[in-house]
């Protein structure tokens, strides 16, 4: 069963999908949930709250199901090409995430407004991270790719593997900058699809691309990717 925060997320995003932001109503999300509109306030404290946890909530699902693409897979290249795949998927089901991924927030969707500085801090953990604000797309990005790279890091020291054992040059500074660049390609190039599609999948692309020679040695991108 539903805690009542996830409730009213549910029933602001199932507003969403019918409304624009502006017409969604904190009456109406609450009274969907079969909450009070006072249980609405506790939780997110305004409108403009509400639209933050649900961002923040978009973010941490696509983050959990990125991990969730790359675990289930053994070969390199499948996890990227299967996370690159998904998220194209994902983000043309999912507005809030096509956003965050894209940069490119319309009138409908809840552009979370910044919490003003003078504004005391929630009493609800779970908003308070909420309202240090959603990741900027580059960060996005670079939180995807670090985790691609972790992923396949430890995947390289499981028993079975045919690395293990042996010197992990993605720890070194130029092996560990490739495998940098082919995580980040994979996402970049799943995103130009999603917002340029062209053909039936990604994954083709995805797959010449992050298996391609790469034609000089690579520095190690910065931390916040694409933000520059």
């Amino acid at each position: 069963m539903p805690t009542a925060r996830e409730a009213l997320l549910d029933a602001g995003l199932s507003a969403l999908a019918r409304l624009p932001w502006s017409a969604v109503r904190m009456v109406d999300v609450a009274s969907a949930a079969g909450l009070s509109r006072q249980t609405l306030y506790n939780e997110f404290g305004s409108k403009d709250g509400l639209a933050r946890a649900l961002v923040r909530r978009e973010v941490d699902l696509y983050l959990r199901g990125v991990e969730r693409q790359l675990s289930e897979r053994r070969d390199t290249v499948d996890r990227l090409v299967a996370v690159a795949e998904w998220t194209v998927a994902e983000a043309r089901a999912r507005p809030l995430l096509r956003a965050l991924l894209t940069g490119c927030w319309g009138q409908w969707l809840p552009v979370p407004a910044p919490v003003r500085v003078s504004a005391p801090p929630s009493g609800v953990p779970a908003q308070r991270r909420a309202d240090a604000g959603p990741p900027a797309t580059g960060d996005l990005v670079a939180l995807v790719r670090d985790r691609s790279v972790a992923a396949l890091e430890r995947h390289r020291t499981e028993p079975g593997h045919p690395d293990r054992g042996r010197t992990d040059h993605s720890r070194t500074g130029a092996g560990r900058a490739e495998l940098l660049y082919r995580c980040e390609l994979a996402l970049r190039l799943a995103l130009a699809h999603l917002v340029a599609p062209g053909g039936e999948s990604v994954a083709p692309l995805v797959r010449t691309a992050v298996t391609a020679s790469l034609p000089a040695p690579l520095s190690a991108p910065s931390p916040r990717a694409g933000a520059r």
